[in-house]
């Protein structure tokens, strides 16, 4: 327990930042596996808007340090290859 009022305070405040940070690691893993499952069933008219909205989310994350700027780059970069690859074979 917090000994001194600054430091009871530090604890409220990483309370709060977990659970933002853990809400916006929620986005992208729920984005992630939508453009996935559309991948997988090869839904041509859903796959650029869940790339987007993934892209957003991922990004967003990653300014705000949940997830490390390199992390997000490529991780965005190799869903966007394989959503180039399967609009392209189509």
């Amino acid at each position: 327990m917090a000994q001194h009022k600054s430091a009871a305070k530090r604890a409220r405040q990483a309370v709060r930042k977990n659970k933002v940070n853990s809400d916006r690691k929620s986005k992208v893993r729920t984005g992630e596996k939508s453009l996935a499952s559309a991948l997988k069933k090869k839904d041509a008219a859903s796959i650029p808007q869940l790339l987007s909205y993934y892209t957003s989310q991922m990004m967003k994350a990653a300014q705000k340090g949940v997830f490390s700027k390199a992390t997000a780059s490529r991780k965005i970069a190799r869903l966007s290859a394989q959503v180039q690859k399967a609009l392209s074979a189509k």
